[in-house]
């Protein structure tokens, strides 16, 4: 697709030239540089990806979602979905521009709710890429997973400070990181019961029980944590936004953060539909072009209609946001966005690695690779079941409008 064709979509002009560039960076430096970039990570180097992040910074497209006094440009949802979409051409394209999850979210955070001294401890090199974070919210069973009011982390005061106890897993980059946001039960009231603490990943008690072995890969930070704390102490600056705050924090920072994930989802998408279009213009199968056979391009089409239904609902959802709707009002039009983009990315490549038949099995193609990180998307951030009832929920009590 053009990506000029985006700004009918309601993105700003003003967007148009910065998601030109870093769509060119992508395209002339990021995805060439792909494999070896894996094969530095799991080496335990990253020589190419600090020198494609100094070059982005350099050409001022480092942190664009910050505001300019952190090195940003203050972008907006919509621009940031814009640029989000391009840099999701690649697994690794976030991370290039210091955007990559968890980080991002928790820079916004941060820049809302740490004290002056914890910004400068912990932002501020967050940043620079100088340290990583995470976010510590899930728990094994029976403690809080798609129901967040199973929480079981607690806190409790011991004078001025807070006292943590605690098993969380699946807390992304856990083990690397340098800090942690951690969501503990500081009451047992069901809406303002929980509360936000930074953690510096290295205190006394915390544990970094394991990275969990899962479907996909490792990639760079993207290693699924589990931590255990051991009554760890901390400040009372390390509240974040107030005490009983946790679980509208959490609605505010996953809100956006969905629609990001769907604008990377529907670039990796995209960029998979590409190389379809490319491979089935030319494999001759049965006499004629793979392209030319109706069962191939009804499956064509069926994911393209995904593809460009997926881009509509989630700008829908964050003109919403832009306009000054707060999160409960965009809540149900971001559990669509978040279901349908899921979905059509693992039916996106399930269909890819078809199409190209053996070819697409093989690690030739990156297909199978990317099909086992996204499987994951219709988990993280809320099962698929969870965001069914959210809007089912909303429709039957009269407080979401088709037509909105």
């Amino acid at each position: 697709m053009n990506p000029d064709v985006l700004n009918s979509y309601g993105i700003p002009e003003s967007i148009r030239p910065l998601r030109g560039r870093v769509r060119a960076f992508m395209d002339e430096h990021v995805i060439p540089a792909e494999r070896t970039m894996l094969e530095e990570s799991n080496a335990g180097r990253r020589d190419t990806l600090k020198a494609l992040q100094a070059q982005a910074k350099s050409e001022g497209l480092w942190v664009p979602h910050l505001p300019q006094d952190l090195g940003g440009h203050g972008l907006g949802i919509m621009g940031m979905c814009a640029l989000f979409r391009e840099m999701g051409r690649s697994l690794l394209g976030a991370k290039v521009f210091n955007c990559d999850a968890p980080d991002q979210g928790n820079m916004d955070v941060l820049l809302k709710t740490a004290s002056p001294a914890m910004k400068e401890r912990y932002l501020r090199p967050l940043v620079n890429a100088e340290i990583s974070s995470a976010f510590c919210m899930t728990e094994p069973a029976p403690g809080a997973g798609a129901d967040p009011s199973n929480l079981r982390t607690a806190a409790v005061r011991d004078g001025d400070d807070w006292i943590i106890d605690g098993h969380k897993w699946y807390s992304t980059g856990g083990g690397p990181a340098s800090f942690l946001i951690v969501m503990a039960r500081t009451s047992e009231d069901r809406r303002s019961g929980a509360t936000l603490f930074l953690v510096d990943r290295h205190a006394e008690g915390v544990e970094h029980v394991r990275d969990i072995p899962v479907m996909a890969p490792d990639v760079l930070d993207h290693l699924e944590g589990e931590m255990k704390f051991h009554s760890v102490r901390v400040s009372a600056d390390a509240v974040l936004g107030g005490v009983g705050m946790g679980f509208r924090l959490a609605q505010t920072r996953l809100v956006p953060a969905r629609l990001t994930h769907c604008m990377r989802w529907l670039g990796l998408a995209d960029r998979t539909m590409h190389l379809c279009r490319d491979y089935l213009n030319t494999r001759i199968s049965f006499g004629r072009k793979l392209a030319d056979h109706q069962m191939v391009q009804k499956t064509i089409a069926e994911n393209v209609s995904r593809i460009h239904a997926g881009n509509l609902m989630t700008l829908h959802c964050a003109q919403i946001l832009s306009e000054g709707g707060d999160e409960r009002t965009a809540r149900a039009y971001s559990s669509m966005c978040k279901n349908h983009v899921a979905r059509a990315l693992c039916q996106v490549l399930d269909d890819a690695i078809q199409l190209h038949g053996g070819l697409g099995y093989s690690d030739d193609m990156p297909f199978q690779r990317w099909y086992r990180h996204s499987r994951a998307a219709r988990i993280a951030d809320g099962p698929d079941e969870v965001h069914w009832m959210v809007v089912a929920r909303e429709f039957l009590k009269g407080r979401l409008e088709l037509m909105a």
